[in-house]
């Protein structure tokens, strides 16, 4: 592989020439310039970009943490920071950390040794201590979903007790007294608010909380149709099923049409998140509005910003989740 002094002795300049040309510094003269890029392509030449980075102080790169690029969500919420990083002439480097403390920080590790000029993270496993001391390491490293106190200038998040709350809330003034819950087995914060807004929603509406009446399972289609199964069997007669997310309503809608059950003539159902399956499913589900496009060019800009220490004028950090009315669910 050629390197730069190659370059220099092909071109017949010196290692400084090459270097100014490469950083496009106004030193270098047109015929030397096209002299150097002309050995360049001979030698099949390509600059180091860590090196580059160290003369520039940048690298023109956001770097990316997430669960898991292949989920929807995720899909979508790398495509709206790439929409941001290209206005900006930025480029992404991405990891997924599954939800696994250390994925996410074999990733964290490797985006600020990679010199990342700003980081956008959704991290769910690593605790509220390790994420404050890579933010102490990069001024320009945001938090999305995940909202820390000492972090709360580079906090975007949604209030996702809230959310849950108001679907629980929605099958209650529809005449639903019986309820059951689907819920996450992921150890992370957002099953805890989300289950918690169900059953505080139930407490203060005078009803009844049974455990029995919540199952669990990772928060795919397979893991709704496994808790839906095994609510079923249980025989408990709900009239109503408030999921955790749209992927787990969609896998408990396919237990009830197998089983027979009409949605929402017998039971009523309504997700979380209003995913691009939501609207697509029949019927159409009834869901809670995530608005991750929305919080995730927030968390960019606002990463950005920081990168470049301009002033941030923005309050806005926590965002409220709203109700997308469908077809899932009826009065009783």
């Amino acid at each position: 592989m050629a390197t730069i002094k190659d370059v220099a002795k092909e071109a017949g300049v010196s290692v400084a020439t090459v270097s100014r040309v490469l950083n496009n510094t106004a030193n270098a003269n047109p015929e030397t310039r096209a002299s150097v890029q002309k050995a360049m392509q001979k030698l099949g030449y390509r600059p180091n970009a860590n090196a580059r980075a160290l003369v520039s102080q940048t690298t023109n790169t956001i770097g990316v943490l997430i669960g898991d690029v292949s989920d929807p969500f995720y899909g979508s919420m790398v495509k709206a920071i790439d929409s941001i990083a290209i206005q900006h002439g930025k480029y992404l480097l991405i990891g997924n950390g599954y939800h696994n403390a250390s994925f996410e920080r074999e990733v964290l590790e490797l985006l600020i040794s990679s010199r990342c000029e700003s980081l956008v993270v959704h991290s769910k496993a690593l605790s509220n201590e390790e994420l404050i001391e890579f933010a102490r390491e990069v001024p320009s490293m945001v938090l999305i979903n995940r909202y820390i106190p000492e972090l709360a200038e580079r906090c975007i998040a949604l209030d996702n007790y809230r959310g849950s709350y108001q679907a629980t809330e929605f099958l209650i003034k529809n005449g639903h007294r019986n309820i059951g819950y689907i819920c996450s087995n992921h150890d992370i914060e957002d099953t805890v608010h989300r289950k918690q807004g169900y059953l505080d929603a139930m407490q203060a509406n005078h009803l009844d909380v049974d455990e029995n009446h919540i199952e669990y399972g990772s928060p795919t289609e397979k893991g709704g149709e496994e808790a839906m199964v095994n609510l079923l069997s249980k025989n408990l007669q709900l009239s109503a099923i408030a999921c955790y997310n749209d992927y787990m309503a969609a896998g408990a809608m396919s237990v009830l049409d197998e089983n027979g059950i009409t949605i929402p003539g017998e039971i009523s159902l309504i997700g979380f998140d209003d995913g691009i399956i939501a609207k697509y499913l029949r019927p159409k589900l009834t869901t809670i509005r995530y608005p991750i496009q929305m919080m995730t060019e927030k968390a960019v800009k606002l990463a950005l910003k920081l990168a470049n220490k301009e002033p941030i004028e923005d309050d806005i950090r926590v965002f409220v989740p709203t109700m997308v009315r469908r077809d899932s669910v009826i009065k009783r």
